[in-house]
């Protein structure tokens, strides 16, 4: 069977004007992956990433870390949720909820696994940009896409969300699978799936090698 690498980006910049990009460290993090690839010898076929900056950066790193120089092919089906939007669309009975939204980072991902929770349920009241189901349907068509590539060897670069539901599609597990996976998916972990054209196979998950180490430990990061 064919395999592929399912990344989750570098560390973004949370609580800045501007969260899709890399921070230095997300940068640090992504080339040392690529390093960790390059020291095993490894080599990708295809390089297949969301349309979102933080995943063009993590790629680009990732490949200068294997001195790789391949052309990226997009699929937005890799693209994160909006997750502010879900925020957003929190109704007046969920006040208190949606004030965590501007709070710090432990209590705005509190919130956000309660607020995903509702939007599984279809109880979020404002206007969204896409439904649960919209969005478990465009990670679908990423998985298909990947599937029908026909490279051996996949290089694919996304974010917490799709990852998280990437394994609960494999799984076939229930939906609020698919939202304990993707809070817990630190940044430049890898996914190992094999594939072929019919079926999809977890093979191991969160991986982080890379950070892993006495020296790295403060690099582990989840935002």
């Amino acid at each position: 069977m064919a395999e592929f690498y399912l990344v989750r980006h570098g560390q973004a910049s949370f609580g800045t004007d501007d969260y899709d990009r890399l921070s230095s460290l997300g940068k640090q993090q992504s080339f040392w992956l690529g390093q960790y690839f390059a020291e095993r010898g490894m080599q990708f076929d295809s390089v297949i990433i969301g349309t979102q900056l933080r995943h063009r950066q993590t790629a680009e790193q990732i490949c200068r870390g294997m001195a790789y120089a391949p052309i990226f092919t997009e699929h937005a089906g890799l693209n994160e949720y909006d997750f502010h939007a879900l925020y957003n669309a929190l109704g007046e009975d969920h006040v208190a909820l949606k004030r965590l939204a501007s709070g710090d980072k432990r209590d705005f991902y509190k919130g956000l696994k309660q607020v995903l929770q509702l939007w599984t349920l279809d109880q979020l009241m404002g206007a969204l940009p896409e439904s649960w189901e919209d969005f478990t349907q465009r990670v679908n068509d990423a998985r298909h896409f990947i599937q029908h590539c026909g490279a051996q060897r996949v290089l694919v670069v996304s974010s917490g969300g799709p990852i998280g539901m990437m394994s609960r599609l494999v799984l076939e597990a229930p939906a609020n699978i698919a939202i304990e996976l993707n809070l817990q998916i630190k940044n430049s972990s890898f996914s190992h799936y094999f594939f072929n054209e019919q079926s999809v196979k977890l093979a191991s998950f969160n991986n982080i090698p890379h950070l892993d180490q006495l020296e790295r430990l403060d690099a582990i990061t989840y935002g």
